[in-house]
């Protein structure tokens, strides 16, 4: 199939990015399409790049989120080094930063600011609480997002409360900016006289994660109980859980509805005294109820393995997964039968990495390289007109890091 354009093909983002939030949100407009152009500090960069040596000498989480961009070195506590960022955002149609809180406003580069200088930029802000509460002030990384917004309350055990595993507040937060970015492109291709507009957006770790929590909050809400955590299961819903089975597996089982509970006890476990029992009619009940049914189903699965279990839930058409460990994944045959991994290229060699989750129609994700600090200082500077002299005038002042060597 011939490959369509790049949705985003023309659209330049400049970024201001640490970590995983913003970059996940760059990234995602990279995979479709937009030129990004990450402004890092001379001094070492984005501080995720050192996190681990895991990846040929990079590290795990730089790799995951920084692909298809370009690197540019600047200080911007010089003046030259805003003034290069101002000369970028003349070209660019979105800047995104999640910079410590009040940091753009000390540069001078807060969305009014900018409101002024680009009316046509739009503005993404990614920060921790978001402004005008009692906690704007305060530094925010996922962990912390994640136990203020009581997440980590309904993961874990009872008494053993967890931080889920994916960072969900830099990532769906992340995803939130990317969303918003492109309804105001659609906004200003839609509403624009000159076909160009810009606009401020605010983000915050918390408010997604509030955001996430919106059954937990609706059921404490109305009923006054904290829920406790499930581990593998869920509050709301019963039957729902791992279950270890027989050849040393775990099996995950879930039912969703009074009907896949009855097809569960008599077609599956083959307990009609469950199916026909009343303190077990309805989901409610069934969670009020749930240690006797977890009981019911866990000695069942430990009598079988677990290609028989898979099989007899399929067959009975009710929801079913295998317990994967991260290594169970990176070789799992539904990605490599779908053809889901790729091969990126990297200052040090090529690796592996996924597809991006959306599959459209007649485009192949973008899936660029990862910068090296700095790789794309001298061209892109070169695209801004300024010479080799001045290049060379500017790295001797320290407004721009040094030469990228591979």
């Amino acid at each position: 199939m011939e490959q369509t354009q790049a949705p985003l093909a023309g659209i330049t983002v400049v970024a201001l990015e640490q970590a995983v939030s913003a970059p996940i949100c760059t990234r995602t407009l990279g995979d479709l399409g937009a030129r990004v152009i990450k402004v890092e500090n001379p001094n070492g960069g984005d501080f995720a790049r050192h996190y681990d040596d895991v990846v040929n000498g990079m590290a795990a989480h730089f790799v995951w989120v920084n692909r298809g961009k370009e690197s540019v070195t600047l200080d911007l506590k010089s003046a030259a080094g805003i003034d290069i960022l101002h000369r970028l955002l003349e070209t660019a149609d979105v800047l995104v930063s999640n910079l410590a809180p009040g940091a753009t406003t000390k540069l001078g580069i807060a969305p009014g600011d900018l409101a002024q200088r680009h009316p046509d930029l739009i503005v993404v802000e990614i920060d921790g609480y978001g402004p005008g509460g009692p906690l704007s002030h305060k530094r925010a990384y996922d962990l912390l997002a994640q136990a203020e917004s009581g997440a980590c309350a309904i993961t874990g055990y009872p008494g053993a409360p967890a931080k889920p595993g994916p960072p969900m507040a830099d990532v769906c937060s992340g995803l939130y900016s990317a969303i918003s970015i492109l309804s105001l492109l659609v906004a200003r291709g839609r509403d624009g006289a000159d076909g160009r507009r810009g606009g401020a957006v605010a983000v915050s770790l918390f408010d997604t994660m509030a955001e996430l929590m919106g059954y937990a909050l609706n059921f404490t809400r109305h009923s006054g109980i904290d829920q406790e955590p499930r581990g593998m299961g869920s509050p709301a819903v019963a039957p729902y859980g791992a279950y270890p089975t027989a050849d040393g597996q775990t099996v995950v089982l879930g039912t969703t509805n009074d009907r896949e509970w009855q097809r569960l006890a008599t077609e599956i476990v083959q307990r009609d005294d469950l199916a026909a029992d009343p303190r077990f009619a309805t989901n409610a009940g069934r969670v009020d109820h749930r240690d006797i049914l977890d009981d019911a189903i866990g000695e069942w699965c430990g009598r079988h393995d677990l290609l028989d279990i898979q099989k007899a839930a399929d067959a009975a058409g009710i929801g079913n997964a295998r317990f994967n460990k991260p290594s169970d994944v990176i070789a799992h045959p539904h990605l490599a039968e779908r053809d889901r991994w790729r091969e990126i290229d990297t200052p040090n060699g090529p690796i592996p990495a996924i597809l991006p989750p959306p599959v459209i129609d007649g485009f192949e994700p973008i899936m660029g390289a990862i910068p090296g600090l700095g790789e794309h200082t001298d061209s892109v500077l070169v695209g801004l007109g300024f010479d080799w002299q001045q290049i060379a005038a500017l790295r001797t002042q320290g407004a721009v890091g040094a030469a990228f060597e591979r």
